[in-house]
């Protein structure tokens, strides 16, 4: 059992979604900093957290984990599921339906950009992608290395972000149903930063649909977002969690670490299961 001097980061992304660190290098860089482990978090898919397993060995805990877009119809609100069952045939019926919808997605928006006359081909997304899931930041990537504009933060401001000229939406579920499936995978549901999200008003809902778990380390929570989601929680009987957020090297305010939860939250987690 882990004990509270041990430390994790309970959200990390890998390249199998739009991180920029593969599965073996997060853990290796989260034995590096001394963490006791980290949560696999990736964007609608779990490909990545066996090839983590597999790094760990023992005396490092990586746990399954999975962050589902979903929308209430007025926002987009991201569902973190912790200890799920990777190997679920409904949950990768589920992820393969993403997967294909993402894919689309940047196929798309890809062909926008072509109309718009910038340089940029769907192979090299595709390429970047590297087989996992296609998203906005792989086109953002090839869009800087294409010349076409100077850093990512201008891709997305210029041609694919929320309202620019090549943007697409993108497929999501509900959070009924996120939370649904968090919980018949064997897993725990919680809301991930919801500080960003700004839609407290939904929280007693989600408890309801089967939401355990609220994200209250971020980096984007300030002091004031922390302390509300601490009391919230302890109010409500959430399982408190955090992490960085990290998505690799190329931000070094969200790098794997940067927020981390004792390592009684995994035990927390798991009795929170049998709700």
């Amino acid at each position: 059992m882990s004990d509270d001097n041990d430390r994790l980061d309970l959200h990390v992304h890998t390249t199998f979604s739009d991180g920029d660190m593969t599965p073996q290098e997060v853990v290796r860089e989260a034995k590096r900093l001394g963490l006791a482990g980290v949560a696999i978090t990736d964007h609608d898919e779990v490909a990545g957290v066996d090839a983590a397993m597999e790094a760990a060995g023992s005396g490092f805990e990586v746990v399954p984990g999975v962050e589902l877009s979903t929308s209430d119809g007025k926002s987009d609100i991201h569902i973190l599921g912790y200890l799920i069952d990777t190997k679920s045939e409904e949950l990768r019926k589920c992820l393969d339906l993403f997967r294909d919808a993402r894919r689309t997605r940047g196929i798309r928006m890809v062909e926008r950009l072509q109309k718009m006359g910038v340089d940029i081909e769907v192979g090299a997304v595709l390429d970047r992608a590297g087989g996992g899931s296609v998203g906005r930041p792989h086109i953002a990537a090839t869009l800087v290395e294409n010349g076409a504009v100077d850093s990512v933060e201008a891709a997305f401001k210029k041609y694919i972000g929320f309202h620019s000229p090549a943007y697409v939406a993108k497929y999501q579920l509900k959070p009924s149903d996120a939370f649904r499936l968090i919980r018949e995978t064997g897993g725990v549901g919680g809301m991930a930063h919801p500080g960003s999200t700004r839609r407290d008003d939904l929280i007693t809902d989600f408890i309801a649909e089967g939401m355990r778990a609220i994200e209250v380390y971020h980096p984007k929570h300030s002091q004031g977002d922390i302390a509300r989601y601490r009391r919230l929680a302890e109010k409500l009987g959430l399982v408190v969690t955090g992490g960085s957020d990290s998505h690799g090297i190329r931000n070094a305010k969200l790098h794997i670490g940067a927020h981390t939860v004792p390592g009684s939250t995994v035990e927390l987690l798991k009795k929170a299961r049998s709700y």
